[in-house]
């Protein structure tokens, strides 16, 4: 029974290992992906904050004033 204990032991201890090192391996891969993404592919800037809506005061006003009255109306407690 003690032979049996201890094979059983040292299968979860190496199983554990294996696990542990995959994740490891996972943690490495994931970061070198990522630094040769921002390499390769930067971020392209930020489209300009000039460029017209094409949408006049009126309209963003009544667009505002529904989004806060279903807001209002449907507030979660």
């Amino acid at each position: 029974m003690t032979e049996l204990m201890s094979s059983g032991v040292q299968l979860m201890l190496v199983g554990m290992c294996i696990v542990y090192l995959f994740l490891a391996l996972l943690v490495v891969a994931i970061s070198i992906m990522t630094s040769l993404v921002r390499r390769f592919f930067p971020e392209e800037p930020p489209v300009s904050k000039n460029v017209k809506s094409g949408l006049d005061a009126n309209t963003i006003a009544a667009i505002t004033a529904a989004v806060h009255q279903y807001q209002r109306k449907n507030k979660k407690v």
